[in-house]
């Protein structure tokens, strides 16, 4: 059942089905209790008058014994001989009876009320004893003609009502569609709009129910907005970013294919590679950010081994021909982080490949641990010329580069790493050192580090040989 107001219109309509249904009963229980009470107090007026009659001497019992009938009884038509009437000596001598009355005792029962069945016939008895007189009145109504009086009395009742239930279905109907009416209109609203209108709805006539649905849209479409126009910058910039290494390598090939200078040709093939390597970086990087925003993949919550992966990166990242050295402090092996493992590779990578770009032939680069009030941070420390104080707020905007930067550099790598953190519930900390160099800090979270326990036996790849022992490297933030 996918329609609303279908489901509305059965749902009104079991609802009001069953609110009638218990009305019916309600109404049938109740009336045949007020109709029988109502006809056994006629049974017991009606007794009573004629034990009156007795006393008064107006029914004469010597002269009524063998009368018939002794004072026949005129009622409605259908309902003639309901109320029959008999009176008995104390001796069990019937000495008169009504018109229909049976002629055998309508009870034994000598005073109040009572229930006899005769011939096949259940009866509703009151009787009266007069000890004085000798005699014992019994009247009795027959309880199917009763019952015929207590339905017909009901079906008048229901009659009309079962008349106006048409009525009320085509009643809820209405009222359903009407109350629908709202969510029809912003359907025709945005099934006539274009694709490319993401202006809100407008909201100032909406129902109170509504509301929320047309806030959400907007939102949705403010959302969509915006990440439409940052898909825009993006594109625009990395098209323009690939344009430039594509254009370089266009023009080192034809110089290749022009010099007859065995240096010249072997320069231009050197840039050619160097700017292959640049571009499918830049590739690479490009996919990661679209593979993360747009979550193709769900993450997990690891645990990861970050000495390990740190270790495994190092030796798998190329130096770029500067004799580098990437120590990875033995803390960093026993710690365990709930965090998915391609997040932090992608993160790692990214600080690692940043950190590798801008340190001096032969430098170190350091991985350490460091605290932060209740957050752990892994630390990437480098020995470069660092970031300009007044760019620290910029480095992580995509397709930023600084005044120090790298020759093989796209800007996109700080802006990946924190956009896999914030996937995976860290945040990304720069800093400048002391000493020089950049201080890439993840910070981890209290609630996302797993402990410190031994080091992996079977590491994922052995540490570079004669790499000097790691120092903690500290981070004091503001």
């Amino acid at each position: 059942m996918r329609s609303i107001g279908t489901r509305l219109f059965v749902i009104l309509g079991i609802t009001t089905g069953l609110v009638w249904l218990s009305a019916v009963a309600w109404i049938f229980v109740s009336t045949r209790a007020e109709i029988e009470h109502v006809l056994d107090a006629r049974l017991m007026e009606a007794g009573r008058m004629v034990n009156s009659l007795i006393v008064s001497q107006e029914i004469d019992v010597a002269r009524a014994q063998g009368l018939k009938p002794p004072f026949p009884a005129r009622v409605p038509a259908g309902y003639d001989r309901q109320l029959s009437c008999q009176i008995w000596s104390l001796q069990g001598v019937l000495i008169g009876r009504s018109e229909g009355a049976p002629e055998k005792k309508l009870s034994e029962h000598r005073d109040g009320f009572s229930q006899t069945v005769i011939d096949g016939e259940t009866w509703r008895v009151f009787a009266v004893e007069n000890a004085a007189l000798g005699v014992r009145v019994l009247v009795g109504d027959n309880l199917r003609i009763r019952d015929r009086l207590v339905n017909d009395v009901i079906r008048g009742l229901l009659l009309p009502t079962l008349l106006i239930l048409p009525a009320l279905a085509g009643l809820i109907w209405f009222s359903i569609r009407q109350g629908l009416a709202p969510l029809d209109r912003i359907a025709r609203n945005l099934s006539a709009r274009p694709a490319s209108d993401l202006s809100p709805l407008d909201s100032a006539d909406t129902a109170r129910e509504i509301a929320p649905v047309v806030q959400s849209l907007n939102g949705l479409f403010a959302r969509v907005a915006g990440q439409r126009e940052r898909e825009r910058h993006f594109t625009a910039f990395a098209a323009h970013e690939l344009r430039t290494p594509l254009a370089g390598l266009k023009t080192q090939a034809q110089v290749a294919l022009a010099s007859g200078d065995p240096a010249i040709r072997d320069r231009a093939l050197r840039q050619i590679a160097v700017g292959v390597d640049r571009t499918g970086r830049l590739v690479r990087q490009l996919l990661d950010i679209s593979a993360i925003e747009a979550g193709e993949r769900g993450w997990t919550n690891g645990p990861t081994n970050p000495g390990a992966e740190l270790k495994a990166l190092a030796n798998e990242l190329p130096h770029a021909g500067k004799a580098l050295s990437i120590a990875v402090a033995p803390e960093l092996e026993k710690m365990r982080v709930a965090m998915d493992p391609d997040l932090f590779r992608l993160a790692a990578r990214n600080l690692l490949e940043n950190a590798i770009n801008h340190s001096p032939p032969g430098g170190t680069i350091a991985c350490g641990l460091a605290m932060n009030g209740a957050d752990t941070i892994i630390v990437i420390e480098d020995a470069g010329p660092g970031i300009p104080t007044d760019e620290l707020d910029q480095v992580k905007e995509r397709f930023f580069r600084g005044r120090n930067r790298a020759p093989v550099g796209s800007g996109l790598g700080l802006a990946i790493a924190e956009l896999a953190l914030e996937q995976a519930g860290c945040s990304l900390l720069l800093r400048n050192a002391a000493a020089g160099g950049l201080v890439a800090g993840i910070a981890v979270p209290a609630t996302l580090v797993r402990g410190f326990g031994k080091p992996d036996a079977s590491p994922v790849s052995k540490p570079p040989p004669r790499l000097p022992e790691p120092t903690r490297v500290p981070l004091r933030l503001p």
